[in-house]
């Protein structure tokens, strides 16, 4: 297709068709969700996945398919530390294997996919790649989520774009003209950039030029003395497939607020995600304030994250309507993302049908 194209683009690699590497954990739900006993049905890229906590609260994941019929496995039943499917009855263990068809006396197929599955920070990941990388594949360490010195909060979000997009909004600072609603006037500073196998890393410093602070961010980072020489620094970080935001107060080693995140398509052509979230604030010298003010803190970060949101589903809407990606970016730091992220991830397949 003809068009203005930006320097990001190439003939055979437009970063919008490239898809998430499935070869790592991922977060696929919240452990809330999963009751014992119970199953959730979930996805990763199109692909269904049925979600099961067994009666002893074991849990396991299987192609949410039921062998016979192709029904969803989710819509089944729990029995014991099996899933029986809500059609006929076809029951199935953890690893995939049907172990009983009751009309024929126990007969056996071969059964569904299993998933390697695991249950961390009060979320579900499964390993939607090669079943024999996830013992070597490195898991996601949230350390702060079981620090007492932090409060988390979850965020769950549906957004309708390319998972690159949200990689891109978060990476790139300079954006916050979008916020002056919420935050009022601010000036944004690259302090430096990195690079390395698997990552790419800005960090950043702010300063006020216009308006007051909203409660929400003194309620989170505290106060903050802007004619110091020292900095409050904010370093985020892509490392492929997740992403980090540390805020550090100048003079400070324990950050102020730790962020990690994950962007988990849901379509096959990956143009919607399902972004999961921690949020860890340290807690101020009365803890309780923290919890007292929790309820002005959601409402405020949910402010910022709606507007994102809405940003980067219109960036997508463009690409919908153009058929390419035109941006012209020139960034060095996005720049070096989108290589990053290009270089990393899998061609979407195509249906074959």
């Amino acid at each position: 297709m003809a068009g203005r194209r930006g320097p990001c683009y190439t003939e055979d690699v437009d970063l919008r068709r490239i898809g998430l590497h499935p070869d790592f954990w991922h977060p696929v739900a919240r452990s809330a969700e999963l009751a014992a006993p119970g199953t959730v049905p979930a996805r990763f890229a199109g692909e269904p996945i049925a979600l099961v906590r067994t009666e002893s609260g074991a849990l396991f994941a299987l192609e949410d398919r039921c062998a016979h019929r192709q029904v969803p496995l989710s819509k089944g039943a729990v029995s014991g530390e099996r899933l029986r499917c809500g059609y006929h009855g076809w029951t199935y263990d953890a690893t995939g294997r049907c172990v009983d068809v009751p009309y024929l006396a126990g007969a056996a197929p071969n059964g569904v996919r299993a998933y390697p599955c695991r249950e961390a920070y009060g979320l579900v990941f499964v390993f939607p790649g090669d079943p024999a990388k996830a013992a070597g594949a490195a898991f996601p360490e949230v350390p702060s989520f079981s620090d007492p010195s932090y409060k988390t909060r979850a965020l769950d979000r549906l957004i309708r774009c390319h998972y690159s997009f949200l990689h891109e909004n978060l990476l790139d600072m300079n954006h916050q003209f979008l916020h002056r609603s919420l935050m009022g006037g601010i000036g944004t500073a690259l302090l430096g950039r990195d690079s390395g196998d698997g990552w790419v890393e800005a960090r950043y410093t702010f300063k006020r030029t216009g308006g007051k602070r909203p409660w929400g961010e003194k309620l989170m980072i505290g106060e903050r003395d802007e004619s110091s020489q020292d900095r409050d620094t904010m370093t985020i970080r892509t490392s492929y497939p997740y992403q980090t935001l540390t805020f550090r107060r100048a003079g400070k080693a324990a950050p102020a607020l730790d962020l990690w995140l994950s962007y988990v398509p849901q379509d096959r052509e990956q143009r919607t995600n399902r972004a999961f979230g921690l949020m860890s604030i340290r807690r101020p010298a009365l803890p309780w304030l923290l919890d007292l003010f929790w309820p002005v803190i959601a409402r405020f970060t949910d402010g910022i994250l709606d507007q994102d949101r809405r940003v980067v589903e219109l960036e997508q809407l463009a690409w919908d309507e153009q058929g390419e990606d035109r941006n012209q970016e020139v960034f060095p730091v996005i720049l070096s993302l989108r290589e990053l992220l290009a270089r990393s991830g899998t061609a979407i397949p195509s249906r074959s049908f």
